[in-house]
C-alpha cells in the first residue's frame, strides 16, 4: 500500500493487469452478484434527474423494477445502490445483438441524451473505493469473471491503473493520477 493525498492505494493497482473482455465474459459483472453498483448521494440524484431520459434505453424489466423500487436503493448499511431486476440483473442494464450486457446510462450518454456517463464504481471497476472518515481505500476487487480480462490485459501489458485511467482522473483528478503514475514508474 501507497498514500497519495487522502488515498491509500493498493499497489495491486499498478502491479497487476486487467483489460475488459466483453465477448469473453459477455458483461457479467452487470448481471451478476449480489447487490446492484455503489452510488454516490450526488450520484442519487443525477439518476433522479436524468432518468427521463434514459429510460427509453431501458428493458421492459428494467422499468418495472425501477419504477417498483426506484431509480436507486438503499442496502441494510444504508449505502446507495442501483437497484437490482429479481435479484441480479442490474436495472440499467441492457444487451446487445450479440448478448454482451451493456449499460443504458452509457448508451444514452453515447448517443447525446445525457451528459453523465454512468456511476463512477461501474466506470472504475474493477476498482473499488471505500470511503472512511479520513481517507480512502483505493483497491483491486478480484473476482472470477473477470479471469478472461486478466489474462487480456497481461497479454496487452495493460497495468489496472492505465486502464482505469479516465476514471481515476473523474473521481480523484489531474494532479492524483499524476502522483499514481509517479509512484508506478518507481515501481517498475
Amino acid at each position: 500500500m501507497f498514500q497519495i493525498g487522502k488515498t491509500i492505494v493498493s499497489e495491486e493497482i499498478i502491479q497487476k493487469d486487467f483489460m475488459c473482455n466483453l465477448s469473453a465474459c459477455k458483461g457479467a459483472c452487470c448481471i451478476d452478484g449480489e447487490a446492484g453498483a455503489p452510488l454516490t448521494k450526488d450520484e442519487t440524484e443525477i439518476l433522479q434527474s436524468i432518468y427521463p431520459k434514459v429510460k427509453p434505453f431501458l428493458r421492459k424489466e428494467s422499468i418495472a423494477a425501477i419504477e417498483d423500487q426506484g431509480v436507486f436503493v438503499t442496502n441494510d448499511y444504508g449505502d446507495f445502490e442501483t437497484p437490482l431486476i429479481d435479484g441480479a440483473d442490474c436495472a440499467y442494464v441492457i444487451f446487445d445483438k450479440k448478448g454482451i450486457a451493456l449499460c443504458a446510462i452509457e448508451e444514452a450518454y453515447n448517443q447525446g441524451e445525457v451528459a453523465w456517463k454512468k456511476p463512477v464504481s461501474c466506470h472504475l471497476y474493477p476498482v473499488r473505493v471505500k470511503d472512511y472518515s479520513e481517507f480512502s481505500a483505493v483497491n483491486y476487487e478480484r473476482w472470477n469473471i473477470c479471469d478472461d480480462a486478466c489474462a487480456l490485459g497481461k497479454e496487452l501489458q495493460v497495468p489496472i491503473y492505465k486502464f482505469v485511467k479516465e476514471a481515476l482522473i473523474r473521481k480523484f483528478g489531474e494532479d492524483w493520477y499524476s502522483e499514481l503514475e509517479k509512484v508506478a514508474n518507481t515501481h517498475k
